[in-house]
């Protein structure tokens, strides 16, 4: 018996991690509903919609519940990531593979073919699986599904059940319980049932801009184009509001919140796409690159993707604006150098006081805001038709094409499994990496270290899901302040021995980058009284 036993428990029998009766009944269940799905994407027609989506929907629900249920409430409290290298699908094994080949595969039709799904075109009925949600939508909008009101829906009870699941299992700490209820409060209210409920209020003579409530720019990189523009104008005051609320985000609203709270009050609380790799995408979270080369790609890529939205952003508004200074108080030229002017300000006073801060980033800044001066330059000299030598339009449908869709969707969610669950928000998000940049320079946020207590276990690196070596931080009891940590706070909750603190303090003391500390380098108790 004590033989069997031990070699059930060795690390050279992973079956000891086998589903439990309970587990696979709660996963018999989910599947059905999943079905459910499947056979309406392949145009089984069933005779009573509501009834039948009721059933899927709440199958897959129930059948989330219960396996999480008999997955963590069997247990005491604490993380539990059991086997988690020993399960095929999160530690990119088949079922990895073959889930995120399905997920991606889903995106694709998606974005690209939505008639596969059985969207109506030209004023056809719906069939297939958008059919399948017709009911649904009638009830919230008046009108019929389209394929983003069937993600939508699927997108919302995602984030619900698995942020149920989440709840569960760390149920033990305060900080990660109000982070998820707020996500799925978010996602529920303000993107999914909100904007259903603002479009029954469109007609013909008004239409309301409901759908993006955040209007937060460099997120919409399309805001300010002449047809959201009109949007805007057309829907009286509320649309008005909405207009300024997205100017003042920009400079007021997204700055103060991080430099109170970090990125984490967007990321963290708030963003849908943050909510479902928290939720959905928290078995994962292990699978972020973790090598320096990882980081390295991730500057450049981040960096170059803000470069490309601001420079997309300008070019479309200057591609409205008028040259006859007696009609219009904002002319191209005006709007040009306000822009040069604008970010050779902002530049100036970081290279001046936050360049050692910055360190390696510096480097990244100076090259994109050179790039934006010389490209702003040949804006003029083109008169606003080319960007890189390439139409600015056919640019930004390239940049909406390949950021918008295929990185963000079709990568950055379809492929948790095999890349992690934030590969989106690290590598390719515009609004996570102006967010960093504000952290980094000027936000009260840090995650503090004590480094007498650290056992270097490496739970806290090996469950970033933004690829942060947090042990090598940790070991040198310095305050961790980086542009990609977005405050999840998991590193904290796996810490065994509680090495780490997320903190909101002042900004003295919060950046301390010796690279090895030693007794007789400083004051030991003046550096503790800083941080």
């Amino acid at each position: 018996m004590s033989n069997k036993l031990n070699h059930s428990m060795s690390l050279a029998k992973p079956d000891a991690f086998d589903l439990s009766k309970k587990q696979r009944i709660s996963t018999a269940i989910g599947i059905i509903g999943l079905i459910i799905l499947l056979l309406a994407a392949f145009n089984v027609d069933f005779p009573n919609k509501p009834i039948f989506l009721t059933l899927a929907l709440t199958m897959i629900s129930v059948g989330t519940v219960l396996f999480a249920n008999d997955l963590y409430l069997g247990k005491h409290p604490g993380i539990k990531n059991d086997g988690v290298m020993f399960k095929s699908i999160s530690s990119r094994g088949l079922w990895a593979w073959v889930t995120g080949v399905g997920l991606t595969s889903f995106y694709i039709l998606l974005y690209f073919k939505a008639t596969w799904l059985g969207l109506g075109t030209n004023g056809a009925e719906n069939t297939g699986v958008v059919a399948l949600f017709d009911p649904l939508s009638r009830l919230l909008n008046g009108g019929p599904a389209s394929q983003w009101f069937m993600y939508g829906t699927l997108y919302t009870i995602a984030i619900l059940v698995f942020g149920y699941k989440f709840l569960l299992k760390y149920r033990h700490n305060q900080y990660e319980r109000l982070r998820t209820f707020s996500v799925m409060f978010f996602q529920l209210a303000f993107a999914f049932l909100i904007p259903e409920f603002m479009a029954r209020l469109n007609s013909d003579s008004f239409s309301l801009p409901y759908y993006d409530l955040k209007n937060i720019w460099p997120l919409n990189y399309y805001n300010f184009e002449q047809y959201r523009i009109d949007s805007f104008i057309s829907a009286g005051d509320i649309g008005l509001a909405l207009l300024i609320f997205g100017v003042l985000s920009i400079f007021v609203i997204t700055p103060i919140l991080t430099y109170k709270y970090g990125k984490r009050w967007y990321c963290s609380w708030v963003c849908g796409c943050g909510g479902l790799a928290e939720t959905s995408g928290d078995a994962f979270r292990h699978l972020s690159d973790k090598r320096q080369s990882a980081w390295q790609i991730e500057r450049w890529v981040v960096h170059s993707v803000v470069v490309f939205v601001t420079l997309m952003t300008t070019a479309v508004i200057y591609s409205y604006l008028g040259d006859d200074s007696s009609k219009y108080w904002l002319t191209k030229s005006t709007f040009l150098i306000s822009v040069a002017t604008l970010l050779t300000i902002v530049f100036a006073l970081v290279m001046i006081f936050k360049r050692d801060q910055l360190a390696k980033d510096a480097k990244y800044g100076a090259i994109g805001y050179f790039v934006i001066i010389i490209t702003l330059i040949g804006l003029h000299v083109f008169n606003g038709t080319t960007l890189f030598l390439i139409r600015a339009e056919s640019l930004r449908q390239f940049y909406g094409f390949l950021i918008g869709a295929i990185f963000s969707g079709v990568i950055g969610t379809g492929f948790y499994p095999i890349f992690g669950n934030r590969v989106w928000c690290r590598f390719g998000c515009p609004m996570a990496a102006i967010l960093g940049f504000q952290q980094r320079l000027f936000s009260k946020f840090r995650i503090t270290t004590n480094g007498g207590q650290c056992i270097s276990c490496g739970n806290c690196s090996t469950y970033c899901e933004m690829g942060i070596d947090v042990r090598a931080y940790a070991q040198k009891g310095e305050n961790i302040v980086r542009s990609s940590c977005v405050g999840c706070g998991i590193c904290s909750a796996v810490c065994p021995r509680g090495v780490l603190k997320l903190e909101n303090d002042s900004m003295k003391g919060r950046i301390n980058a010796n690279d090895v500390l030693l007794g007789n380098d400083v004051d030991l108790m003046d550096l503790v009284n800083q941080k």
